[in-house]
């Protein structure tokens, strides 16, 4: 796996009065632009990592959500969030007004499609989770999404000619299972059961970036099981994205420190600001789990440009074994002394029609 973040401590959610600024390559391919609403698929353009060429449902039509109800899991009704994303033709989705969207079971996000809030204030929250599962070519981006809880099961759809019993839901807020060529972006997270956002069983392709995390245990896992050797294969990119206040651990974890590792994970961490907590001996930033120092010496775990303050260690491996990454896999990283510029923005915007997000 190949992971690229920047994370900082800064001031949160002030309200930014100025003008327009995209301070990363992800921002500047879209943001300042006052005619974005006019053309919502430019965004599809934008990932970078290794979910480049990710497009959603930029071939598809526009689907707009305008019923913030989830009551029928097994035959949703039209104007559903639901509804929209069990379609088979791809579909670029975005929402009608401001709403809090209460999922009564998993939301199951089929293959090409995108989740674009922009222009609404759009809550996924105080139920169940979103799943992409078997899926590939999605795209999440601008949402909030909190206080997620297990779901009982029961028939859930996911097709628009299949539906199946689903067993209890873990209460992730989300997670990507056996997918491909998904990019997380601009969201804002915190406070579920289970982890923020969860990557397993040989899902791979995937881009998280210009995230907002607070308030949770659990951050993210990559690999749910040392014994699934088929997670060898998952490639993720984490850019600029700001792990902020009242985290615990696993941001992220990798199948806590700052970050750790079970099974030879492949971590290259560029330009990221890693601020140690105070009056805790503790100051390692990773953690390599269930392993002594004869078997993590060949794991390739890099730190290039990163800002370590407040006793911050981050301990090197792997000696020059890195992999070679194509250009649209691999953006050249800033030091992290522009951490707090490249995460400014990070979470949602309060992207408005007719106006620079």
């Amino acid at each position: 796996m190949f992971i690229e973040s920047n994370s900082t401590r800064r001031t949160l959610r002030q309200k930014y009065k100025g003008p327009c600024q995209a301070t990363n390559p992800i921002d500047r391919c879209w943001r300042c632009r006052s005619n974005w609403a006019n053309e919502r698929k430019r965004l599809a353009k934008c990932v970078k990592g290794f979910a480049s060429g990710t497009t959603g449902g930029a071939a598809g039509k526009f689907y707009v959500v305008t019923d913030a109800s989830d009551k029928d899991v097994v035959n949703p009704k039209y104007g559903t969030l639901r509804w929209g994303v069990i379609q088979k033709e791809p579909l670029w989705i975005t929402f009608a007004n401001d709403m809090i969207i209460t999922l009564s079971q998993e939301l199951m996000i089929s293959s090409n499609k995108t989740l674009d809030g922009r222009g609404a204030n759009v809550h996924i929250a105080y139920g169940a989770q979103v799943t992409v599962q078997f899926a590939h070519n999605v795209i999440i981006h601008n949402l909030h999404i909190h206080d997620i809880k297990p779901a009982a099961g029961g028939m859930v759809r996911d097709s628009t000619d299949h539906y199946g019993l689903r067993t209890e839901s873990d209460g992730d807020g989300i997670t990507i299972y056996g997918s491909t060529n998904v990019w997380i972006d601009h969201v804002s997270m915190s406070n579920c059961a289970d982890g923020l956002i969860d990557v397993v069983q040989r899902s791979t392709a995937i881009t998280i970036s210009n995230g907002h995390y607070t308030r949770h245990n659990d951050v993210m896992l990559f690999g749910a099981s040392d014994s699934y050797s088929d997670d060898q294969f998952m490639q993720v990119t984490l850019a600029f994205n700001h792990f902020g206040r009242g985290l615990v651990q696993r941001m992220p974890r990798y199948c806590s420190p700052s970050f750790g590792g079970s099974k030879n994970p492949t971590i290259i961490s560029q330009g990221n600001r890693y601020i140690a907590p105070p009056n805790i001996a503790a100051k390692e930033v990773t953690k390599r789990e269930y392993a002594d120092e004869a078997e993590y010496k060949n794991w390739v775990w890099k730190s290039d440009g990163d800002l370590l303050q407040n006793g911050a260690i981050f301990t090197e491996s792997g000696g020059k074994n890195e992999r070679k990454y194509t250009k649209e896999q691999f953006f050249k990283a800033k030091p992290g002394t522009f951490v707090t510029r490249l995460t400014r923005f990070s979470g949602t915007l309060n992207c408005r029609v007719g106006k620079k997000c």
